[in-house]
């Protein structure tokens, strides 16, 4: 039994703003909508700020998808 590794990138494909929420849709198997619509909930019912801070450390730190995805 192999292990299957799947990285977290910022999608280019399915980008709005960065390409964070398109990014994790892809890599939780969601719809991106639903992220978006859980960051813009996020912030209307918790604080803007953390939401905000949240979603630009994940625009700086994660990296975006490469052209073509190696397979190993």
């Amino acid at each position: 039994m192999t292990a299957v590794y799947r990285k977290l990138y910022r999608s280019r494909q399915d980008l709005k703003l960065a390409g964070v929420c398109g990014g994790l849709g892809v890599y939780w198997g969601i719809d991106p909508t639903l992220v978006r619509l859980a960051f813009v909930l996020g912030a209307l019912l918790w604080w803007v700020a953390p939401i905000l801070l949240l979603y630009l450390i994940l625009m700086v730190f994660v990296p975006l998808e490469p052209l073509s995805v190696p397979y190993a």
